[in-house]
């Protein structure tokens, strides 16, 4: 049987205080649309962080911080996608018998896609090409 895992970006909006990370990005409608999304309809989820990587949504607390990879280096990305990869790699979910749903903009799977594909792991982009309005009118018809 298929474990499907579902991978959501942060978002630039964040609570002001430290919060379990699932909490700490609920200011943003996005975040909140494509995470309830992916907690109804994949067995796991997770949260690609620009600053802390691959995060458990019921991890421990982290502070607020302002970073993303929308304006990021190519370096610092591919620096970043490898971190996640290898996060993903200790986790076990590079195997065949795991899809990951990656519901995040090109900045955050631009560089992680050419790193994972040589590993068994399929993997789909729900949203892919859509821009943001219409990637919150994706989600409100699979509400």
């Amino acid at each position: 049987m298929t474990r499907t895992i579902g991978l959501v970006s942060c978002t630039k909006s964040k609570s002001d205080e430290p919060a379990q990370p699932r909490d700490l990005y609920e200011p943003s409608t996005l975040f909140r649309k494509a995470s309830d999304y992916c907690e109804r309809t994949y067995d796991e989820w997770y949260i690609l962080s620009a600053k802390y990587g691959l995060l458990d949504p019921e991890g421990p607390p982290i502070e607020p911080y302002d970073e993303t990879l929308t304006n990021a280096s190519i370096a610092t990305r591919r620096t970043w996608a490898d971190n996640v990869v290898k996060e993903l790699a200790d986790r076990g979910f590079l195997c065949d018998d795991t899809h990951l749903y990656i519901h995040a903009g090109k900045a955050y799977y631009g560089e992680l896609l050419p790193r994972l594909e040589g590993e068994s792991v399929s993997i789909s982009l729900p949203t892919e090409g859509l821009m943001i309005g219409e990637t919150l009118a994706w989600y409100n018809k699979r509400q």
